[in-house]
């Protein structure tokens, strides 16, 4: 029984599917890519990133919504794997969370592993669930409803 090696994705091939730039793109790699399933894939949390200087200072925590952030723009990453626009013309809006709960904090230094897998898929909407980790502990999850929409102008 031979087992399909996991698809990955680098910073480059991200960058062509998210609309995201510096200082706002929140992932780094796909590790593993199921189409129309589920994603893992990681952030490395660094001490020069725009929040630390500010949330805390001297004891620096990302803030939540950045994780939840993180967690939608791979979500954004698996919809486009699963079901193919062109980036140029179409755009993933993030429109809802539910259940969200942050259980533990990140820090710089850390390297954030996100999940995200495929609840419900109807026509341009997804339904995602997603985990974020730091060496296997639970920071936060969450379940996001997300719409692929055409850019305009």
């Amino acid at each position: 029984m031979s087992r399909e090696a996991p698809v990955k994705l680098d910073i480059q091939k991200i960058l062509e599917i998210l609309p995201h730039r510096y200082p706002f793109v929140m992932v780094d790699r796909v590790i593993d890519l199921k189409p129309t399933e589920s994603i893992s894939g990681i952030k490395m949390v660094s001490h020069n990133e725009p929040w630390v200087a500010g949330h805390f200072p001297g004891r620096p925590i990302m803030p939540g919504v950045l994780i939840i952030e993180a967690l939608a723009q791979i979500g954004g990453i698996l919809a486009y794997a699963s079901d193919p626009v062109d980036p140029r013309t179409h755009l993933m809006y993030f429109l809802g969370i539910d259940k969200a709960k942050f259980r533990h904090t990140v820090t710089p230094g850390d390297q954030l592993d996100l999940y995200v897998e495929v609840m419900q898929h109807r026509t341009n909407v997804w339904k995602f669930r997603g985990e974020a980790s730091v060496d296997g502990t639970l920071c936060a999850q969450g379940e996001m409803l997300a719409s692929i929409v055409a850019r305009e102008g």
